[in-house]
């Protein structure tokens, strides 16, 4: 069980029932969200993009948080959580995201995106008191990242050289999500998931209203129904809900368990970008989908643990 199963009388354990619906639900809703980035961009530079997500979502958790929080529980998100998340997974993560999907196809982000479970599970072990990574764990992380390789040698270097150096920079985004995530999952483990999300949103678009002034003053930005679509399914479906429910698990479930989902919405992304934006979908992609998959499944996918309490 998790350190705060039983540490604040408020926060009782969701059924396996809630877990998977919730799960199942957070999977659909981010395994689009690949694919939204992308046709918002197409009208808005990336920076500017995020930038308008995360205010609106900042501003959607502000008006909840005092409602939410008290019927949530949960104790207040100490500054070291809320800050760093704010910071790298919401800033310096996201940043890096929209300004790698401007180079490569959404299905293939979210794909090399999913190592993210494998950086958790390192993490994890590392600061969290998890399990040691034992030989079944080695022989996922050679797979996963020889599915990394695989796509970098086939499909990201037939697109192009910027696409090659555009993938590189996007693993910097699950690592730096690992680092926040862990922060939070230690510092701030028991803590109310709205008010952390609402904190650290604000400092996400903080960080990302930044970087759109400084970088994109004078990039051309048009305020398209697609843009403006894109932006308010992002904010309200993307961000508040999602990362809601996301932290609020956390203080449930392992990180390592969570973080699970990121080998399911790439199956997602790639429908979408495949049947929808008709992104092109080779046997490589395929082929290094699969194995960076069945890698991170044997990393993160542990043998049942005898309870303790």
């Amino acid at each position: 069980m998790s350190a705060s199963d039983d540490s604040d009388p408020k926060a009782r354990s969701p059924s396996t029932t809630t877990i998977v619906v919730l799960v199942a639900l957070l999977c659909l809703v981010w395994g689009s969200t690949w694919f939204v980035i992308g046709a918002g961009l197409r009208d808005l530079p990336p920076f500017t993009s995020a930038a308008i997500r995360f205010v609106v979502a900042a501003a959607i958790m502000t008006a909840l948080a005092p409602v939410l929080s008290r019927k949530e529980g949960g104790t207040k998100p100490p500054f070291i959580a809320w800050f760093w998340v704010g910071l790298l997974n919401f800033g310096a993560s996201y940043a890096i995201v929209y300004w790698s999907e401007t180079h490569i196809p959404s299905g293939l982000t979210s794909v090399l995106w999913s190592v993210f479970p494998m950086m958790m599970a390192v993490s994890g072990t590392l600061f969290l008191a998890g399990e040691k990574l034992r030989a079944r764990q080695g022989v996922g992380f050679v797979l996963g990242f020889a599915g990394v390789a695989l796509l970098f040698a086939t499909d990201l270097r037939a697109l192009s050289a910027e696409t090659v150096t555009a993938g590189l920079v996007l693993l910097l985004s699950p690592l730096v999500s690992a680092v926040g995530t862990t922060i939070q999952k230690k510092h701030g483990g028991q803590s109310s998931s709205v008010l952390m999300n609402r904190n650290a949103m604000w400092v996400g678009a903080l960080v990302l209203c930044t970087l759109a002034v400084v970088l994109e003053r004078d990039a051309p930005s048009a305020w398209t129904a697609s843009a403006l679509g894109s932006i308010a399914y992002l904010s309200v479906f993307g961000t508040a809900l999602t990362f809601s429910l996301y932290f609020w698990l956390l203080r449930h479930i392992a990180a390592y368990r969570l973080s699970m989902i990121a080998y399911i919405t790439p199956a997602i992304a790639l429908t979408i970008g495949t049947l929808v934006g008709k992104e092109p979908l080779t046997e490589w992609t395929v082929l290094g989908s699969l194995t960076i998959l069945v890698g991170v499944a044997l990393v993160v996918v542990r043998p049942r643990l005898r309870r303790t309490s």
